[in-house]
């Protein structure tokens, strides 16, 4: 376990806590790199039992890794491969339980087992996906999913 996971837990109160931590972190920043590196280091410090969290960014027709924390990612990812690509295709939160149940995973640290991604949508328009990953099966519930999908809607709210 890693993180400085608080007293709130991993419910709603804690995702609330650190919405507000967020928030807190890019208040006077607008640059999209700059708030999304340290969106990615708050969120790995925080969030118990991660190994990955991070951005990738929709460049020219496909994910392209940007600011993260963990081991070094795969680079390009084509919409509708693997988790990433397939919530960025489809805009929908994807989270698996088991990422080797999960058709056409890509595993860039095959010690991760569940995972969670969060496509960054603004005005219509795809910028990309929050990714955040872990080495246990089923690590995220409906509560991190609204968690996440909240800290994700701040992060957007802050993007230039």
């Amino acid at each position: 376990m890693h993180g400085l996971r608080t007293d709130l837990g991993s419910g709603a109160a804690f995702y609330e806590a650190l919405r507000g931590e967020l928030r807190a972190l890019l208040a006077d920043e607008r640059d999209l790199v700059a708030n999304a590196a340290n969106c990615a280091g708050l969120l790995y410090h925080s969030l118990a039992d991660v190994n990955w969290v991070g951005f990738y960014f929709l460049r020219d027709g496909e994910l392209v890794v940007g600011p993260f924390q963990g081991k070094p990612a795969c680079v390009r990812i084509a919409l509708g491969k693997g988790v990433c690509g397939t919530a960025a295709l489809r805009r929908e939160t994807q989270l698996v339980s088991d990422v080797h149940a999960f058709a056409g995973h890509i595993a860039c640290d095959p010690a991760s087992r569940s995972e969670i991604v969060v496509p960054l949508v603004r005005n219509g328009e795809l910028l990309g996906v929050l990714d955040i990953d872990s080495p246990t099966r089923g690590r995220f519930t409906e509560t991190d999913r609204a968690g996440i999908e909240a800290l994700a809607g701040e992060f957007l709210s802050h993007a230039g």
